[in-house]
């Protein structure tokens, strides 16, 4: 099974285009789990979406024989770690529970992206600790938004960014371990199996219905950048899109590139870059560094500014490691301090994004002469003209040939913003 961005963006797309109902009406949930630990857990989970009319798909993700499960198992241990490239006797044998917890999930994953193509999944269900969570998580992460993912999970009162990442999978507490079938068990996971049926049929029935929806626009936006975004969503609106708008937050950017990455998008309009500052500086809103890749890297168009980027974020101001003392700061509030970034800081900025877009195909950069940001304008704490031309200076160079708006006005001109709409708008049309 191939699980590159591009095969799972067609298999996304041949979802989303389909106009016919499948041949059965019942919802299909994949059910996820370790069953030589939890087979009894699992049989319970079974039968209870089967007395709710269910069609259950169980696919096994333990590394031993099957314990206390007595139905249908489509997709054994085995063949999950044969979907991985690996086979359930070397992961027995290798003894190396994290490498054996690695291969399952990507084998859980190469099984529900072919579930996915086949038509045969309206929703994901698992349960576990969090080697199970795990699995189930990298089984998940690449299936497109809306399709039901639930996870009931020990782990989930906790930071639960590992299993969320950047797409929409639900995750509920258990309360008690996943061991046996007990009083607050059973109220858990008998809500769990209410919730995914519930969502199962609304997501056949959505599938069953032929929306011929706007073309997709994804955009980064920051509080500092808002007025861009909105002029330029506007005029993106008027030729005809819908506008996918993403707080650039660290999880915010890490979702627009998942959904780049997937095939839903017409086009990217990413002027808030500002998470790469975060990641180069040391903030609080990294994105990581594949921030500014994903676009490039699946052949969607994309117009790329440098938003924000005058700016590091971190929380209340004693939270703010104590090297930075000697910088320039602005309180946004109570919770949120931002530091300017300094020339050399902005020269590094601006390479980074521009080896990013270098070789990214159809991209436009816009170079907001103006300021970055609404702190960066004229007149405003951070504006500082040296920076910024560091900056400029550093992004040109690191990106000849790319295709350039350069402009005079701050970032938030709204004649600018609809510029870059309408470049982005060219850059799609020459596509087609």
């Amino acid at each position: 099974m191939d699980l590159t961005p591009a095969a799972l963006a067609r298999t996304i797309t041949t979802i989303q285009r389909r106009d016919t109902v499948t041949a059965s009406t019942t919802p299909t949930v994949a059910l996820i789990g370790t069953l030589d630990t939890k087979g009894a857990e699992y049989q319970w989970m079974a039968d209870r979406l089967a007395e709710q009319g269910l069609a259950v798909v169980v696919v096994d993700t333990g590394i031993r024989e099957p314990h206390g499960f007595a139905g249908d198992v489509e997709f054994t241990s085995a063949s999950v770690a044969e979907a991985a490239g690996s086979t359930i006797t070397a992961l027995r044998e290798g003894n190396d529970r994290g490498a054996a917890v690695t291969a399952m999930g990507v084998g859980a994953a190469a099984i529900t992206a072919r579930l996915l193509a086949e038509s045969r999944l309206d929703g994901v269900l698992a349960l576990g600790g969090s080697g199970g969570s795990s699995i189930a998580a990298r089984a998940v992460r690449e299936l497109p938004v809306g399709l039901p993912k639930l996870i009931v999970s020990t782990m989930a009162s906790g930071d639960v960014s590992p299993y969320v990442g950047a797409t929409d999978v639900t995750l509920m507490y258990s309360v008690v371990d996943i061991a046996g079938i007990n009083q607050v068990s059973r109220a858990v996971l008998g809500n769990a199996a209410a919730a995914i049926s519930g969502m199962a049929r609304q997501h056949r029935e959505r599938a069953a219905v032929v929306v011929a929806g706007r073309p997709l626009i994804g955009a980064s936006m920051f509080g500092v950048t808002t007025p861009a975004v909105d002029a330029a969503r506007e005029r993106l609106e008027e030729l005809g899109y819908e506008v996918l708008v993403f707080h650039a937050t660290g999880s915010g950017g890490r979702a627009l590139e998942s959904l780049a990455r997937s095939g839903m998008l017409a086009g990217v309009l990413d002027l808030t870059t500002t998470e790469l500052a975060d990641e180069l500086v040391g903030g609080v809103l990294t994105a990581g560094p594949d921030r500014l890749t994903a676009a490039g890297a699946s052949g969607v168009p994309q117009v790329v500014s440098l938003g924000a980027l005058d700016m590091v974020n971190f929380g209340p101001e004693d939270t703010v490691p104590e090297r930075f003392a000697d910088r320039q700061f602005f309180v946004h509030n109570a919770t949120v301090t931002l530091m300017r970034t300094t020339a050399d800081e902005s020269a590094q900025l601006g390479r980074i994004v521009g080896e990013k877009i270098a070789g990214a195909g159809r991209t436009v950069l816009v170079i907001p002469r103006g300021g970055v940001s609404a702190l960066d304008a004229d007149g405003m704490p951070f504006r500082d003209e040296a920076a910024d031309e560091a900056l400029f200076a550093a992004v040109l160079a690191a990106a000849p040939g790319i295709p350039v708006i350069d402009d005079p006005a701050n970032i938030n001109d709204s004649g600018l913003a609809r510029r870059a709409a309408d470049a982005l708008h060219d850059l799609i049309g020459a596509q087609s």
